[in-house]
């Protein structure tokens, strides 16, 4: 690490153990005190030009919830006007309107609206192209407005994203409500389109609490293979299912979720939380139209956690992916020196933690240490070379400890290797092919 990197790290840390980030927001902006990829992760998946996101990011100089949101709701608003203005010139429904979650749309026709610019969404990957949709209109013009008015939701649906990050404060949780509708309603809208159903399913937990995911499967496919995918603590529905669109075509049913502790499951992240993944393996393996002896889970950050976890503990799992995941290095004290505070305090709330102290000891109890060995299935471990939010040699340990383990780590990246997004993403795909379509699974389906 340099030395500007590291004098950077002490003030970021200075300022979470003496609670002085947000007076040292409204003087340096939000920038510092934020994960090194978080203009890269909302320009992936928005398609923004970069340099426009970090003169936004620039100017939001507070992390106090209103003023927070505020900022990136703005500009989901201008994003909004802009679709509105194109759905209006195609005789569709106000933009605004399908915020309203009492207003009765029809997302049929508004799929066969927006249906000439379906791989603007469809064919965006994990790294959207800022030029895309300048590109097909100038190659479709008669498609123009169907582009524009796509395009404008779904860069409102990551603005009020950016808007919702990482969540827990009221304004937050308003505009996570917003981004969510707004995904919802491009995907199952343009579903048919893709040649996929794709479904909003709440999976009961208890009396008061549920899972919310989207199923997407092949249309009219039966006995399909699934797979699992669980994002971090602040990741959303839509951050996942975008990038798995143009793998639509793969043989695989998606089932993506929210982890426990983050928007909308609200329960507190802890060891018991294994009860909620498996009872997601119950529904899908009970799925008229799932194959339940082909199923596989990825995870991604904290959801890696997850991933890495239930490959040793059920056996139902045939295969799985680790990108990024923090198992038990990452949850030392020594760890958190450095780790912005708004990550702090994203922890303290999803595990309940009452103190930093408490949150040390229940991160402990997360330890994975013991785990590694007892995982019996193939399991691609990812990360960047050097992860700054949490430590690189746990995904190492987890490679040399479990016995059908294949480690990737990607030179000079960083959590998540999001900046080999397409690469690890290609070869995620093909790993899950491997094993959930061909080789021994095919062989056993044939005996």
């Amino acid at each position: 690490m340099s030395l500007p990197d590291l004098a950077k790290r002490a003030m970021v840390g200075a300022c979470a153990l003496t609670h002085t980030t947000e007076g040292a927001t409204r003087r340096f902006g939000a920038a510092p005190f934020l994960p090194r990829l978080f203009v890269d992760r909302f320009t992936h998946l928005g398609g923004m030009p970069p340099e426009r996101f970090r003169g936004q990011l620039a100017a939001c100089r507070s992390f106090e919830d209103a003023r927070w949101a505020g900022h990136w709701s703005g500009f989901a608003e201008e994003q909004l006007s802009r679709a509105d203005a194109a759905l209006s010139r195609m005789g569709g429904p106000r933009a605004q309107r399908l915020l309203d979650p009492t207003a009765a749309i029809d997302v049929r026709a508004l799929g066969e609206l927006l249906a000439p610019a379906v791989t603007i969404l469809a064919d965006r990957g994990p790294v959207a192209d800022p030029d895309a949709v300048a590109r097909f209109c100038a190659e479709h013009p008669a498609a123009a407005d169907a582009a524009t008015a796509l395009d404008g939701l779904i860069e409102a649906m990551v603005y009020e994203f950016a808007a919702a990050w990482p969540g827990w404060t009221p304004h937050r949780l308003r505009a996570y409500e917003r981004s969510h509708r707004l995904g919802e309603i491009v995907l199952t809208a343009l579903a048919p389109v893709m040649g996929v159903t794709i479904e909003t399913v709440r999976i009961p937990i208890d009396d008061t609490d549920a899972v919310r995911g989207y199923l997407m499967l092949p249309a009219g496919a039966t006995s399909v293979p699934m797979v699992l995918v669980s994002n971090g603590i602040e990741g959303t529905l839509a951050e996942a299912m975008l990038p798995l669109l143009a793998y639509r075509a793969a043989g695989m049913g998606i089932f993506v979720m929210e982890m426990p502790g983050t928007y909308s499951y609200r329960q507190p992240l802890s060891p018991a939380a294994e009860g909620v993944y498996s009872t997601v393996i119950d529904f899908l393996a009970a799925h008229p139209r799932v194959d339940a002896h082909r199923i596989g889970m990825v995870g991604f950050s904290f959801g890696a956690y997850w991933s890495t976890r239930m490959a040793a503990v059920d056996p139902r799992l045939k295969v799985a992916v680790a990108n990024g995941a923090p198992t038990h290095r990452t949850f030392s004290p020594l760890a958190s020196i450095g780790t912005p505070e708004i990550m702090v305090s994203t922890l303290r709330s999803a595990t309940a933690a009452t103190s930093l102290s408490d949150l040390s000891r229940k991160l402990a109890k997360l330890s994975l240490a013991q785990h590694y060995r007892k995982i019996p299935i193939p399991l691609l471990v990812i990360n960047g070379a050097h992860d700054t939010l949490v430590s690189t040699q746990d995904s190492i340990d987890i490679a040399i400890g479990a016995p059908h383990a294949q480690l990737v780590l990607y030179a000079g990246d960083d959590h998540c290797a999001m900046g080999h997004a397409e690469q690890w993403s290609a070869l995620s795909m093909r790993f899950l092919r491997e094993h959930l379509l061909t080789g021994e699974t095919v062989a056993e389906m044939a005996r």
